[in-house]
């Protein structure tokens, strides 16, 4: 052996021995409980909130230095924000030893909890950030880990409540690139992998929820994403890319075979309909604000089904009936274009308790297509329709997402030629529309004097302009 390497060899080996004795200095001579009180004074500094560690502080050096935090508890003015069962901070010991900042590699938090509260007046139960000087440097941050995580929001404001559990999250390769003006989502790049048993907002729930994602150069890309959503596997791909001066946003979702029945119990507490449906969505949007997004969002948006059952109304009953007692409304059945995930929005302010009226009776609906294409975050329908087992009934118009309205919506009842028998309008915002009045065109049954009698045109099919000219056939 060389003497070059003999050197090379008897160095390693010294250092190797020195760090084994600091090591066992450290674990036999120094108890690190003593260090907690300026621990916890440093934390609260640096994060503008008070920090208690009710648990042992403990070191280990397999298969590197680390220090773990037992039952971390962060609060303000008394309310308990975030509880830790364990943190984990993996350490690089030569800064420490040449009293440099110290650098973190890693960190482990097990059973987190967090509860974030905003008061009727607005207010946030945790302060701002507040710096404070605390030489601890993250550029070495490299790994994240999180297992049984929990978050909790209530807002008093708006009455809603957002709880996300069961979380684990992996995140690696993480560093930082470019200079410090740019943002940090700019500059950081990292692979991640995100679990969640369940997502609560309200009564709406998704479960088995499954995230791949990974950043470079400002795009973050989630893909696959999968969840469980009114029963069914949905599966898509989410793309942000900030590198630019506007965020970007993409998104490609579908779900396929919902339940429809569990969609609408989101709405009300009884069983309105039953069946099968997909779902699919694709956009793309822009903007820094909720707002600007949605103004900007343009793509297609599907919702189809077959055979499906609705309790509570015989629309074919109904409509066979309506000449004598104009008492239907259109609305009640068009209703069901705007069900599953995108029409949440929509059907919030809509009272589906009028399709109960019926206790005993239910309707077959052979077909429905309800597509959409968005421009400017307004929905136009495509092709809108569904078939009963004796009519069809279609939609014209749009669905204005950014001011929350209905613009220019048409609902019809048609005949075999497409031609409209009966119109009802629905206008103004989602949560209060006003539904007009049925305005007839056309018998639906019975001699035409009837109609003659109550100052309706009669229009012949071959005089008609046809309302609806799309994929869902004629069942008569």
């Amino acid at each position: 052996m060389s003497t070059t390497g003999k050197i090379i060899l008897f160095s390693m080996g010294t250092l190797s021995g020195l760090l084994l004795m600091a090591a066992l200095f450290l674990i036999f001579f120094v108890d690190i409980n003593t260090y907690k009180t300026e621990l916890e004074a440093t934390a609260s500094s640096t994060l503008g909130m008070d920090v208690k560690v009710d648990g042992r502080l403990g070191i280990g050096f397999y298969p590197a230095l680390r220090v773990t935090l037992g039952d971390v508890h962060l609060s303000n003015q008394g309310v308990e924000v975030t509880f830790v069962k364990q943190i984990r901070l993996g350490l690089e010991l030569i800064p420490m030893l040449q009293q440099q900042a110290i650098h973190i590699h890693s960190v482990t938090l097990k059973q987190l909890k967090i509860s974030i509260e905003r008061d009727a007046a607005g207010n946030f139960n945790f302060n701002k950030h507040k710096a404070s000087g605390a030489s601890v440097a993250l550029k070495k941050l490299t790994a994240v880990s999180l297992s049984d995580a929990t978050l909790v929001y209530t807002d008093k404001q708006s009455g809603d409540l957002f709880e996300t559990r069961g979380c684990s999250l992996d995140l690696r390769q993480m560093r930082l690139s470019g200079v410090k003006p740019l943002g940090l989502m700019k500059r950081i790049s990292f692979t991640a992998q995100l679990a969640c048993k369940e997502f609560r907002r309200n009564d709406f729930m998704v479960s088995d929820i499954k995230i791949s994602a990974k950043a470079n150069k400002g795009v973050v890309e989630f893909k696959p994403v999968t969840m469980r959503l009114f029963g069914a596997q949905g599966r898509g791909a989410i793309k942000v890319d900030l590198s630019g001066a506007v965020p970007l946003y993409h998104v490609d979702y579908s779900l396929r075979q919902f339940q429809i029945e569990k969609f609408f119990k989101t709405q009300v507490t009884q069983k309105v309909a039953e069946g099968l449906m997909d779902f699919s969505v694709k956009l793309s949007m822009r903007g820094e604000t909720v707002k600007k997004i949605r103004q900007s969002a343009e793509g297609h948006v599907s919702l189809r089904g077959e055979n499906l059952m609705v309790n509570g109304t015989d629309f074919d009953e109904a409509f066979a009936r309506f000449e004598s007692s104009q008492q239907f409304n259109l609305v009640d059945a068009g209703a069901f274009f705007f069900a599953g995930p995108v029409g949440l929005a929509v059907t919030k302010g809509y009272n589906f308790a009028n399709l109960l009226q019926e206790s005993t009776g239910h309707s077959k609906i052979r077909t429905l297509v309800s597509d959409w294409t968005v421009e400017h975050g307004v929905a136009q329908a495509l092709d809108v329709a569904m078939a009963t087992e004796k009519n069809r009934i279609s939609l014209q118009g749009g669905l204005d997402f950014v001011n929350e309205q209905f613009d220019g919506v048409i609902i019809a009842l048609i005949d075999t030629n497409g031609c409209a028998e009966v119109k009802q309008t629905i206008r103004g915002d989602f949560q209060t529309p006003e539904v007009g009045k049925p305005s007839v065109f056309k018998s639906l049954a019975g001699p035409a004097f009837k109609l003659l009698e109550k100052g309706k045109s009669i229009l012949s099919d071959d005089e008609c302009d046809v309302f609806y000219n799309g994929s869902v056939s004629s069942s008569k």
